[in-house]
């Protein structure tokens, strides 16, 4: 198995830095071919890549990362998926014990687990009350041992703060956080610290932005083939718009021309 570098999150609990994101396979990023999705996590663990993200509603992706834990059990014994409880928006103000303890027992049926090794719990809009009913149902199904660690995805400090104080225990926060998103930077990066909560970056390439190949090109005018780059695209016009982008990657390049590395190999080792 090649090295890849790890991080022990807590004592017993260790992951792969670089973790196997699952949102390009839950659709509007091309068609899928399942069985090369399977093969290709496979791939992904023999490498050393070892920790899966995923959510409830990635539609089809627990069933992906399910299949792929029957299709290679051996491989499988050596992974952490790290799934998400994302409450439907329009049920959210209704949401009770029975609905979150149901939408558990529908991701450990499809991953084919016992236990799940990690649940992010994230809320569309805090303006929405039962946020914290919903957290403390999560930490009674932890307690029942369905869940192994808590944790979140998406919340600022205010409201980890509030979660903290009701006694939800939260591992890491997972957030979107690059060279060119840097919102979390003090504030919530500073709670996490503090707190000794973790934190699990994704968008640390902006949807592949930050690559060679956007170098030196116009500003796209067309619609996205997918939505991770529609996402994205707001992200570098907040930043500053696209001719600050385009010093930004001539910059991680003169980085990466110095250490015979690509764009996106400096954007991810920023990160890390």
């Amino acid at each position: 198995m090649a090295s890849v570098e790890r991080a022990e999150l807590k004592p017993g609990y260790d992951i792969s830095r670089i973790l196997k994101g699952g949102w390009h396979l839950a659709g509007d990023h091309g068609d899928i071919d399942r069985g090369q999705a399977v093969k290709d996590m496979a791939a992904f663990v023999e490498a050393g890549i070892t920790t899966f993200d995923c959510a409830d509603i990635y539609t089809g992706v627990e069933e992906l990362i399910g299949d792929f834990r029957r299709a290679y059990p051996s491989l499988a014994k050596g992974i952490r998926v790290h799934t998400k409880h994302v409450p439907d928006y329009d049920i959210m103000a209704t949401a009770d014990a029975a609905y979150t303890e149901g939408i558990i027992d529908r991701s450990l049926q499809r991953l084919g687990m016992d236990c799940l090794d990690m649940v992010q719990y994230c809320w569309w809009d805090t303006d929405v009350p039962r946020y914290i009913d919903t957290a403390m149902t999560l930490k009674a199904l932890q307690d029942k041992g369905k869940i192994a660690e808590s944790s979140v995805t998406n919340f600022n400090a205010e409201i980890m703060a509030e979660l903290k104080e009701a006694g939800f225990p939260m591992l890491t926060n997972q957030l979107q956080y690059s060279v060119l998103d840097r919102r979390a930077e003090n504030v919530t990066v500073n709670f996490c610290r503090e707190n000794g909560i973790q934190l699990l970056c994704y968008g640390s390439l902006a949807g592949g932005f930050l690559s060679d190949g956007w170098l030196g090109k116009p500003e796209p005018t067309e619609a996205f083939s997918n939505r991770s780059l529609t996402k994205y695209k707001l992200i570098i016009e907040d930043f500053g718009g696209w001719a600050l982008f385009q010093e930004l990657l001539q910059a991680l390049k003169n980085v990466g021309d110095r250490h015979g590395s690509s764009i996106a190999q400096v954007a991810v080792r920023w990160v890390l």
